[in-house]
């Protein structure tokens, strides 16, 4: 059999377009990759940004509402968002004289009434005064007649007249007067009268507050508009918005810093343990287990006492000692756990074999490895800190007034919350969404940077 004959043309190299030595798709790191696969998740997303909104909220916030959260409007105490503003200017409050003043009595079976109109200055009220008899003076902001009760006493009286001046807000009030017998027992002589307070203010407050420029364009009668609060005011008349904000850098920095610092420490204890194996291994777990059986609550009381915290004060410092020293092994063995893993591959031996002291293989080769679960582990810790921060402040273990935080708020909003929601309401709100958004990142997260997605696509 002879064999063909070639020619050199035979040989020529074979050409191809460049498109046909295009990848389907151009190749990615695996931060790259992740990062991609983190934007193609719409929660992820919008949890990120909702967290940077909140970041700035609390960063950026105090700058551009320079209000001081400590400082009272006396004449808005615990109003809600919205809430009528008007103020009308008066004379100055002056002392009553009743007796120099003719008041025309009401026709009901006591005479109860109104001696002059009702303002936040005084509200001042007349009666029929029998033989020897005696009253009792009720206030109460609801009707009684829905709420089968009278309200606050204010006074047992043998005259004829009374003047309230008792933290006095534009509203309705309900006044119950009851006639008493000998024996100082209630009969069924009462009156229920239903006043409307309006908001005043005197020419001097007003110049002081800046609502006019000096006291000479002061009318009497002129409606006047008092300070703006976006959110409402608290039970002290403290701007709602203002303390949100300072309360979130409270909030935030325990939130944050403190998962920072426990999952340093469960990282390189973690890591340790897992490289050694062994003895050492087992042993530094089973000191991982005695501390996860320590009570953190017990841990709590006793870091407040070493830091002289008393009754009534602020215990950040303890709570985040507390968190720190007790919360690390969760992180530890979860680090531990990738370390086993890894330590076998064969990177690690070559690494090994090249001379690399153990310092070098662990930092240069491990921990970049277990980096997205440290990260995912993060994100996870963050909401646990801060709601573990507002149940403290809650119980009033954490943060205690007048330094505000997200759960000492919610601890003074519980007790108004029936006829001041909003005072809860606000502060329970931004735990919900910054709690939902640092898990919802966190889901977004441990799926971006799971190796063994790569290969699912």
């Amino acid at each position: 059999m002879t064999a063909p004959s070639l020619s050199p043309e035979d040989f020529q190299p074979l050409r191809s377009s460049v498109s046909d030595q295009q990848l389907s798709r151009p190749s990615l790191s695996y931060w790259a990759d992740a990062w991609r696969r983190l934007k193609e998740n719409p929660r992820a997303m919008a949890s990120l940004g909702l967290i940077a909104f909140l970041l700035a909220f609390v960063s950026i916030g105090p700058y551009l509402w320079q209000v001081d959260p400590s400082a009272q409007d006396l004449d808005q105490i615990g109003i809600g968002p919205g809430a009528d503003r008007s103020v009308t200017l008066a004379a100055p409050f002056q002392p009553w004289l009743p007796e120099q003043q003719a008041t025309t009595l009401d026709d009901n079976v006591l005479g109860f009434t109104l001696a002059m109109p009702a303002t936040t200055q005084a509200v001042r009220l007349v009666w029929t005064m029998e033989n020897s008899a005696r009253y009792r003076l009720y206030r109460n902001l609801f009707d009684p007649s829905d709420t089968g009760s009278f309200g606050l006493p204010l006074a047992e009286l043998d005259r004829s007249y009374f003047e309230d001046r008792l933290d006095l807000q534009a509203g309705t009030y309900y006044y119950s007067l009851v006639m008493l017998d000998a024996n100082g027992a209630e009969t069924s002589s009462t009156v229920t009268e239903a006043v409307q307070v309006t908001r005043v203010i005197s020419a001097a407050e007003a110049l002081q507050r800046g609502l006019i420029e000096s006291e000479g364009d002061a009318q009497l009668g002129m409606a006047l508009e008092l300070a703006w609060h976006p959110l409402g005011t608290d039970y002290l008349g403290r701007d709602m918005l203002a303390r949100l904000m300072y309360g979130g850098q409270v909030s935030l920095f325990i939130g944050l810093f403190a998962p920072l610092a426990f999952v340093l420490l469960g990282v390189i204890y973690g890591s340790v343990a897992g490289f050694l194996g062994g003895a050492t291994d087992q042993a530094m777990m089973r000191f991982a287990d005695f501390v996860v059986a320590l009570p953190f609550l017990l841990f709590m009381i006793l870091f407040k006492v070493i830091f002289g915290i008393g009754p009534g004060e602020s215990g950040i410092w303890p709570m985040l000692v507390a968190m720190i020293i007790l919360l690390w092994p969760a992180p530890a063995r979860l680090v531990r756990g990738q370390i086993l893993q890894i330590r076998e591959e064969g990177y690690v031996s070559a690494s090994r074999l090249l001379g690399g002291t153990t310092t070098y293989v662990v930092g240069r080769h491990m921990l970049p490895n277990t980096l997205g679960v440290i990260l995912v582990t993060i994100t996870f810790q963050v909401p646990s800190a801060i709601f573990t921060e507002a149940f403290l402040s809650f119980i009033g273990m954490g943060v205690a007034p007048p330094t505000p935080s997200w759960g000492a708020m919610c601890n003074e909003g519980i007790k108004s919350m029936l006829t001041r929601p909003h005072e809860l309401m606000f502060p329970a709100l931004l735990i919900s969404i910054t709690v939902l958004a640092f898990n919802l990142l966190g889901d977004g997260l441990r799926d971006a940077l799971d190796a063994r997605m790569r290969g699912a696509e």
